[in-house]
């Protein structure tokens, strides 16, 4: 190589001034818990109740297991 020779080293450093600051995720997040808040109060003093659900209990019943031995073509 020649010391004439023009070539770009890339470090990276555009790339990580382009990215959003850290700060911008957090405000929108508060902004989201601030929302979710008022509207809870509201649901509440409108005479809403919350309830409390088991972490153990879902939405879909048990099902029997499927019988599929033997199902495929040999």
């Amino acid at each position: 190589m020649d010391e004439d020779d023009d070539f770009e080293v890339d470090d990276g450093l555009e790339e990580a001034q382009a990215l959003p600051e850290v700060d911008e995720p957090l405000d929108a997040r508060q902004k989201l818990r601030a929302q979710l808040q008022s509207e809870v109060e509201a649901f509440l003093s409108r005479g809403g109740v919350i309830q409390q659900i088991d972490s153990n209990v879902t939405g879909d019943p048990p099902q029997k297991p499927g019988n599929n031995y033997g199902s495929r073509p040999i």
